[in-house]
């Protein structure tokens, strides 16, 4: 298995530090934790149902014609690339390491490449597949530039595959509108925007027959009742999503203001996190460990993703651990 952020009881074991003294600033998630209604008993006694309105919700939420709901995106990312008979797959690098590898697991030849080298290449390729924003680099890429990509690889019946796991906080950028056009796939994380990934729920955008035949793979009840009962409830909140949004782009905002005052400008990120490339970042990964702050380190681009602080209390521990760190270089 790859990876991830947010394995703070390993941290806690590594450093010898309790559990709750942690502040977790490795997951890139939301930090304020959405008020939830009460959850009806029927959600927890009945087989989830299709027909229980959240479809409708989400394609209303995300300006979608049509979309079925995962157990998190990363379902998705795993059934998607056995949908195709072995392909060449170009693969936006760096981005999340799971796309990459759920390609190369069913077979298919995987190109990581950057963004001029796919658009060189575009005509020779069957799948593209893009995180925009890019996890970790923060990078997007226009809508227009992605729906021409997307022009040249449908004339030869070619797929164009968007995570847009990050996008929440900017609705404009996003390419759900334009979903239903065929080869076009788009991933939406329900859990980072809301602060809720403890549910486990993602979307895929898509043309109706692609959507049926993953549907078909994935099988019935891939998303428990309480989860999609809340979801309804929170995708129809458009005043509480708008206020998350804001509060998501002031916190982004604040938190590289942070990091440039401690002579640690980042080198790209976005409302949910900020990325620093440096020749020191495992060392101010360590650092920040000692004193209980949790990061997300990338070893292989030498670069350090930190997250918001979900309180000032956590606002104030990272700005006195970032005060007192000294370059070993």
């Amino acid at each position: 298995m790859l990876e991830h952020g947010g394995r703070l009881r390993r941290a806690a074991r590594t450093y010898d530090i309790p559990l709750a003294d942690w502040l977790d600033l490795s997951t890139g998630l939301a930090p304020w934790a959405w008020p939830l209604p009460e959850i009806p008993a029927s959600a927890w006694a009945r087989l989830p149902e299709p027909d229980d309105g959240l479809v409708e919700a989400a394609c209303a939420c995300y300006r979608a014609a049509a979309l079925l709901p995962v157990a998190g995106s990363q379902a998705a990312i795993q059934a998607l690339p056995t949908l195709r008979p072995p392909a060449r797959v170009a693969v936006l690098a760096p981005c999340y390491a799971e796309h990459a590898l759920a390609w190369q697991r069913a077979g298919h030849e995987v190109l990581e490449w950057g963004e001029d080298q796919i658009a060189t290449h575009l005509d020779q390729l069957d799948v593209v597949v893009v995180v925009n924003p890019n996890n970790p680099t923060g990078q997007r890429l226009s809508p227009a530039r992605l729906l021409d990509w997307h022009a040249r690889l449908e004339r030869r019946g070619a797929w164009l595959v968007v995570d847009e796991a990050f996008m929440d906080p900017t609705p404009a950028a996003s390419l759900a509108p334009f979903s239903d056009l065929p080869g076009l796939i788009v991933l939406r994380s329900f859990g980072k925007f809301f602060g809720l990934a403890g549910m486990r729920l993602g979307f895929v955008l898509a043309a109706p027959a692609l959507l049926a035949r993953l549907d078909e793979h994935l099988g019935p009840w891939t998303v428990n009742g309480p989860s999609r009962y809340l979801a309804r409830q929170l995708l129809a909140d458009q005043q509480g999503q708008q206020r998350q949004r804001e509060a998501l782009l002031q916190a982004g905002e604040r938190l590289a203001a942070l990091l440039v005052r401690h002579a640690l400008a980042p080198s790209g990120g976005c409302a949910l996190f900020q990325l620093l490339r440096r020749p020191d970042a495992a060392a101010l990964h360590e650092h920040l460990a000692r004193q209980a702050i949790l990061t997300r380190l990338f070893p292989a681009l030498g670069a350090l993703r930190v997250g918001l602080p979900g309180d000032e209390s956590g606002w104030q521990r990272l700005d006195a651990g970032l005060a007192g760190y000294r370059s070993p270089l």
